[in-house]
């Protein structure tokens, strides 16, 4: 099975984004979903076209902004990016629709 991509999008890259993978590793980790996980900065992430693009809801309004297609990349928007419960509670679906969890 290929490897899901799973982008970490904030304003800069940077900080946030990396807080909300480390908080998500932690989360694959339980489930038992193997990914490769990087953060990045939003126009990066628009053209990087991974499996899963999880970011902060406030980038929301910036990423209807750019074309993603849905079939290629689900955008997981969270409201507290360093909630394990909610990333798990949003995660979970996504991975079940990717055919990575059953």
């Amino acid at each position: 099975m290929k490897k899901l991509n799973i982008l970490f999008v904030c304003g800069a890259g940077l900080g946030s984004s990396f807080a909300c993978q480390m908080a998500a590793e932690d989360v694959l980790t339980k489930l038992g979903v193997e990914a490769k996980l990087d953060h990045s900065d939003i126009s990066s992430a628009a053209s990087a076209r991974p499996d899963i693009i999880i970011t902060a809801q406030n980038f929301q309004s910036q990423f209807e902004k750019f074309t993603i297609d849905p079939e290629q990349t689900i955008i997981v928007y969270l409201r507290n990016i360093v909630s394990k419960q909610e990333i798990e509670e949003k995660i979970t679906p996504v991975l079940k629709e990717k055919g990575v969890l059953v």
